[in-house]
C-alpha cells in the first residue's frame, strides 16, 4: 500500500501536551518541563540525572545528558564529558551550546543495555489507503560511548526481539512487543486527532532496566 506522507509537527512539546492528557499513555512519558534555569535546578535536584534536548531537532542532535553529581555537576554531549563546581557554571556552558534554540529537560531514563551500551527501540507507524500499518519494530544499540542510539551517530540496528531478549530477558519479548503496539495505537488516535493530517509516525521508545517501557517522543517525519 503507498504510504501518506502527511503532515509534518516539528514542535516535540506540542505533541507531548497532546499524549499527556490521555491517561493510559501518561505514565509513559518521562516528566518533562520547558528548559530554564528554575526547572533545571529543580528536575536535577529531584531526579538527579536529566536529558536536555532541542524543542525541533531530529537525529540525537543537540541531546546532551547533564547529572548532578558527589563534587557539583557534569554534562555529556556527544562523547566528551565536562565538569562543573557550581550550578551558575553548569548553566553558563549549556547557555553556550544551546545557542538560544527552545529546549525541553526530560527525565533522565536508565535504559536496559546490551554489553554496557543502551538500547531504545523505534517504531515506524504509517497511514496508507487501507489504514495504519506497521513498517518497522527495530533496537537501536548505541555506539560504545555514546548515550544516545541514533543510527546517524553509529548506532547499531537489531530487530526489537533480539534487543529485548539481550537487554532483559527472552521471555519479555512478546509481551513489551504488544506494549508497545498498544502504547502506538492509542498514541495515534489522539495525534491524528489533535494535528489531522499526521500520515506518517515514528515513535522513539525505551524500556529501563526495571522493565517499564517509556515514549520518549514521536517523530512526524520517520527516518
Amino acid at each position: 500500500m503507498e504510504e501518506q506522507l502527511g503532515r509534518p509537527v516539528p514542535d516535540k512539546w506540542a505533541k507531548q501536551a497532546a499524549l499527556l492528557a490521555d491517561p493510559f499513555i501518561a505514565p509513559h512519558i518521562p516528566p518533562t518541563k520547558l528548559y530554564n534555569a528554575g526547572n533545571l535546578r529543580s528536575m536535577l535536584a529531584k531526579h538527579q540525572m536529566v536529558v536536555i534536548k532541542p524543542v525541533i531537532g531530529t537525529g540525537g542532535h543537540g541531546v546532551i545528558k547533564v547529572s548532578k553529581t558527589s563534587t557539583g555537576y557534569s554534562f555529556t554531549s556527544h562523547s566528551t564529558t565536562h565538569s562543573y563546581a557550581s550550578f551558575e557554571t553548569l548553566k553558563s556552558a549549556l547557555d553556550k551550546k544551546r545557542k538560544n534554540r527552545p529546549y525541553l529537560i526530560q527525565k533522565g531514563i536508565r535504559l536496559a543495555k546490551v554489553g554496557a551500551r543502551p538500547i531504545d527501540y523505534r517504531v515506524k507507524y504509517v497511514k496508507t489507503e487501507a489504514g495504519w500499518e506497521y513498517r518497522s519494530m527495530v533496537g537501536r544499540i548505541a555506539k560504545p560511548g555514546l548515550f544516545v542510539t541514533n543510527l546517524c551517530q553509529g548506532g547499531t540496528m537489531v530487530t526489537a526481539a533480539e534487543g529485548i531478549r539481550r537487554s532483559l530477558s527472552p521471555s519479555l519479548v512478546g509481551a513489551k512487543k504488544q506494549k508497545m503496539r498498544d502504547l502506538t495505537v492509542a498514541s495515534t488516535r489522539i495525534l491524528e486527532e489533535r494535528f489531522p493530517g499526521v500520515g506518517q509516525l515514528g515513535f522513539d521508545y525505551g524500556i529501563d532496566v526495571n522493565g517499564k517501557i517509556w515514549i520518549f517522543e514521536v517523530n512526524t517525519r520517520p527516518q
